[in-house]
């Protein structure tokens, strides 16, 4: 199963089609062959693997995928049918399907006589799959807010300036983070102050091959000759402040994952909206004081109000720490009402 993880990974990590990897054992366990999914209209990861076998080669074997094969006809047809035909014996997979029309591939497998194990290295799968999980099941990106302070919470000193609080180290990990991302979210407050490129660049300002999709949140007009006007893909502008609305919408532009940079305004109205899935805080071994806090009013008005976060993992970034927390309640189980496969 972590062979499959590690196959998903070559898939694409933006649009709505999750990242799948499938592997295909014999009886006595000796790999078969591999597949993954390269995204919407292409094989799925089961079908891939099962192309690199003549026929009747897998009748018998064993697959080990990482989400529960689908069982619909979107541009391609059902995987556990395409299963059941190559004659499998068992099928392992690690998380369930949440899709309304996706899923019942190991209802329908188990019908046809084949063993169906579910849930193996779910949490593994469930990390790995969290931003498509998200999108599947609430029809909506994952939501990622980002921000860079100092030990005491500050992400600007009194006179406003903030460049550069953390170390080159954590700017790059910040780039390769955006060029994961379906979209970059900041407010306008934050183009009219900080005139921000929204680009993912590596150590040497060029490029990066993926650069995320720059959204805009507020009523005040972005400038003509703005930074973002120069930006790979054109800004998406919204008047706000209906953020579910606004993650709505984006989710039906292909949009999986959001990542936010900015401002204050806009990363406190997320969080008191219950929208954050993740955080990422950026340490910096220094003191500001003063205002410039990282979070404004998120609706907190006593200790039992509290956004309680579960810490994910720490990592040093040269001389700076990266926090990876996300909300007590990650993550969501509601079921999707959306397609996700297609």
């Amino acid at each position: 199963m972590r062979r499959a993880l590690s196959l998903a990974a070559n898939g694409p990590a933006t649009g709505l089609n999750p990242r799948v990897g499938c592997v295909i054992v014999d009886p006595d366990g000796v790999v078969l062959a591999e597949g993954w999914h390269r995204g919407a209209g292409t094989a799925h990861a089961e079908v891939d693997a099962l192309s690199h076998l003549p026929a009747g080669a897998a009748r018998g074997a064993t697959v080990i995928v990482t989400l529960e094969p689908c069982n619909h006809t979107g541009r391609t047809g059902p995987c556990a049918v395409a299963l059941i035909e190559a004659g499998v014996s068992r099928v392992v997979f690690a998380v369930s399907d949440p899709g309304r029309a996706s899923s019942g591939g190991a209802e329908r497998l188990r019908a046809a006589d084949v063993e169906v194990v579910g849930g193996v290295l779910a949490d593994e799968g469930e990390a790995f799959l969290a931003d498509w999980l998200v999108a599947a099941r609430l029809g909506r990106p994952f939501v990622t807010l980002k921000w860079a302070s100092s030990l005491d919470g500050r992400t600007a000193a009194a006179d406003g300036s903030s460049r550069w609080i953390t170390g080159p180290d954590a700017r790059l990990d910040v780039h390769r983070r955006r060029a994961a991302a379906g979209a970059i979210l900041v407010g306008t407050g934050t183009v009219l102050a900080d005139d921000p490129a929204l680009t993912a660049r590596a150590a040497d300002g060029s490029l990066l091959p993926n650069q995320p999709i720059p959204v805009v949140i507020g009523t005040r007009a972005v400038p003509a000759d703005a930074a973002i006007r120069h930006h790979p893909h054109p800004p998406l502008l919204y008047p706000g402040p209906d953020l579910n609305r606004i993650l709505q919408d984006l989710h039906t532009r292909g949009i999986r994952s959001a990542f936010i940079e900015g401002g204050p305004g806009l990363a406190s109205a997320f969080v008191a909206a219950g929208l954050v899935d993740g955080y990422l805080v950026y340490l910096a071994p220094t003191l500001l004081g003063g205002g410039g806090l990282a979070l404004g009013d998120i609706g907190v008005t006593g200790i039992d109000q509290q956004r309680r976060l579960t810490v994910e993992g720490i990592e040093r970034l040269g001389e700076d720490l990266l926090v990876i927390a996300r909300p007590l309640d990650f993550p969501h189980a509601e079921t999707a009402h959306t397609e996700t496969r297609i």
